[in-house]
């Protein structure tokens, strides 16, 4: 092996000068706290550029090879200093530093900042995601081996409130389905603490404990840690524990700690929120069994900001923001009722909520769809029907301008790659991710151009080279150039258009009306222009929020990764609005409310959005109606669309606005 190593020294340095040498081993050596190559060490140790560094630091990084972890400087810092001494005293003597500048760097303490977190608590999601992309476009050997410098789109801030966001939701969701229970019973005994030690602590629970109950008193619960310390849960810190009963029902309130726990009970708790640090106040606590996601991107150019797929990432690396296909009830409607507007309808048009009965053909019986009020609301205006979710409304406006049509604009959109085109399928019945889904109503907000959604801005090699580059648009302009005034150069839009802009501004308008009047009032108290649907599957097995600022679109999803009911009387709007709510009240904090961007070609007329006619002067709660010109209502004469059964599903025919009468097509 010897006389292989110095043939081999011999060739490299027939191939090198000694100086590039010295380079790449520099450049390669394992120099401590994850730092491989001087260049990494010196941000790890110092955060600097190995130019930036002084002359104590740079012997610090060159005593470091011998054994990088025998001279930690936080675990052994006086072992540490006498070695980065020893290499400023041989720097004198060979003469590469003056005697008063080695005083002066001997001197110096040894400082070095603490060590960076590469993976930061709530992150793992979005990391697992960039290295699956990384894998994808580039392999597993450039990945690993490559030495890559990866710039990502993540907005720490955003991803912070929408981990924090998530979490909360699906506690809050989790808590109004009752308490389920102790972990487990251990029976009371001297060794308890002990015992308790050995009871398998489940992951996810983060800054939560394991805690035995210790005694029952008539108004607070005192437990135990496996330290041994104590502490106490009050009842006004249990009281939100109403058993758990089947099918997501809870029953009644408990009245004493004894309600809830008894000695020996093993179970989870958190420090109070009203306790002061170190108090021994505590709170109980669950871990969810049900689950979500939350996508955030920019709708302009697809980077995607802040991604969590579960509620913890140790507990699961399940992502269900890119992974799970679930069904979007009724946060698939925009693109029913787009396809509509560009088809001759208007936010105005009437189309009539009644009941609607399909012969699904031999054998399969009739469909018979229905409202989630169970109630019927006669001719009702386009718009109405996507802010109050009418799922009658939709059949009938799907049937009419036809389920193929549909299912284009859905695959335009990249909501799916394809699903049958039958009517159940305009009431959200296919199968999408959270991730298509808020990218698909990122398209509507910019404008109908098309995105695609990125995590990787750029990635680099171990010399600087690009070898992904997400951003392809080409400007001459933009490099190398000396600022003196001139106008700033202007990029190429390179995004194909997936819908016409003023469709899609006429949905984005609907959406807004959403939030304004219709299933998800609760997100106006951000205080910000926003707009979003609502979604929930049959059976609310599946529930969604998606929507978006003019600026940021935000996803979110509310499920059990078994699809069961969340709850008789859970919805979009209950479970997953207000996890939407709280990451838009974190992001626009501070910023002035900005107002939708209205494309031209659009005439904006003040209407009543209940009935959709031209507003008199002086109505209260009137809106500006988006209508493309020569659309706007006239007059009161409007058709009602009202369809039982029709012969031509694929019917494009829509009659004029001035048209008298009511259509009938049976």
């Amino acid at each position: 092996r010897k006389v292989r190593e110095a043939i081999l020294a011999v060739r490299i340095e027939q191939a090198y000068t000694k100086e590039h040498i010295l380079e790449l081993y520099l450049n390669e050596i394992f120099l401590g706290r994850r730092a491989y190559g001087v260049a990494a060490a010196a941000l790890n140790y110092f955060g600097k550029g190995l130019d930036e560094l002084t002359v104590a630091e740079a012997a610090y990084l060159a005593a470091l090879p011998k054994a990088p972890n025998n001279y930690n400087p936080t675990l052994h810092p006086d072992r540490a200093r006498d070695r980065r001494n020893w290499v400023i005293g041989r720097m004198e003597e060979d003469g590469r530093i003056s005697e008063a500048e080695a005083d002066e760097a001997q001197a110096q303490p040894l400082l070095s900042q603490p060590l960076p977190d590469l993976d930061p608590p709530g992150n793992g999601y979005f990391i697992e995601e960039v290295r699956r992309e990384l894998i994808g476009k580039l392999g597993e050997a450039a990945l690993y081996d490559g030495g890559l410098s990866i710039r990502t789109t993540l907005d720490s801030q955003l991803q912070r409130a929408a981990d924090e966001s998530l979490r909360a939701g699906l506690i809050a969701y989790d808590r109004r389905h009752g308490w389920r229970g102790p972990i487990t019973h251990l029976e009371p005994g001297p060794d308890w603490a002990s015992r308790l030690g050995g009871v398998e602590v489940e992951t996810g629970m983060d800054a939560w404990r394991i805690a035995m109950v210790l005694t029952v008193e008539p108004l607070q619960a005192v437990i135990g840690f496996d330290d041994g310390s104590t502490g106490k849960v009050t009842m006004a810190n249990m009281a939100w524990a109403r058993p758990n009963l089947p099918e997501q029902v809870t029953g009644p309130s408990p009245k004493l700690p004894s309600d809830v726990v008894k000695p020996g009970d093993v179970i989870v708790v958190e420090q109070a929120d009203e306790a002061r640090p170190g108090s021994a106040d505590y709170a109980l606590r669950q871990i969810p069994k049900v689950n979500g996601a939350v996508v955030a991107l920019d709708p302009h150019t697809g980077r995607v900001l802040a991604l969590s797929g579960g509620f913890s990432f140790d507990k699961s690396q399940y992502d269900r923001a890119t992974q799970a296909k679930r069904q979007p009830g009724s946060a698939f409607k925009p693109f029913v009722y787009a396809t509509a507007l560009d088809n001759g309808f208007t936010p105005s048009s009437l189309i009539l909520d009644a009941p609607v009965a399909i012969d699904q053909g031999p054998g399969l019986g009739v469909w018979k769809p229905g409202n989630y009020s169970g109630h019927f609301y006669g001719p009702t205006t386009l718009r109405a029907g996507l802010e109050l979710s009418r799922n009658l409304m939709t059949v009938r406006l799907a049937q009419f301008v036809g389920m193929d049509k549909v299912v284009a604009t859905a695959k335009e959109f990249g909501v799916v790659d394809d699903i049958p085109p039958v009517l159940s399928m305009a009431l959200g019945a296919g199968e999408t991710t959270l991730m298509r889904l808020t990218t698909a109503y990122a398209m509507f907000v910019n404008g109908g151009r098309r995105i695609h959604p990125s995590l990787i801005d750029r990635a680099q090699d171990r010399d600087g080279h690009d070898i992904l580059l997400v951003e392809n648009r080409q400007c001459d302009n933009c490099r190398n150039i000396v600022w003196n005034g001139q106008e700033a150069p202007e990029l190429p839009d390179l995004r194909a258009s997936v819908i016409s802009p003023q469709t899609a501004y006429q949905i984005v308008n609907i959406l807004q009306g959403v939030v304004d009047r219709g299933t998800a009032t609760r997100v106006k108290a951000v205080g910000h222009p926003l707009a979003g649907k609502t979604g929930t599957s049959n059976e609310s097995k599946d529930t969604w929020f998606v929507g978006f600022a003019p600026d940021l679109a935000v996803g979110v999803f509310v499920g059990f990764d078994q699809p069961d009911s969340l709850g008789k009387h859970e919805t979009g709007a209950s479970a997953a609005a207000p996890i939407f709510r709280d990451i838009m009240t974190v992001a626009l904090a501070g910023k002035a409310p900005l107002p939708f961007r209205v494309p031209p070609g659009l005439r904006l007329v003040r209407v009543d959005p209940k009935t959709g006619s031209i507003a008199e002067p002086g109505a209260r709660g009137v809106i500006w109606e988006a209508f493309k010109p020569g659309t706007e209502p006239l007059d009161d004469d409007r058709p009602v669309l009202d369809l039982g059964r029709v012969d031509d599903p694929n019917a494009a025919h829509v009659p004029s606005t001035n048209q008298q009468g009511t259509t009938g097509l049976y």
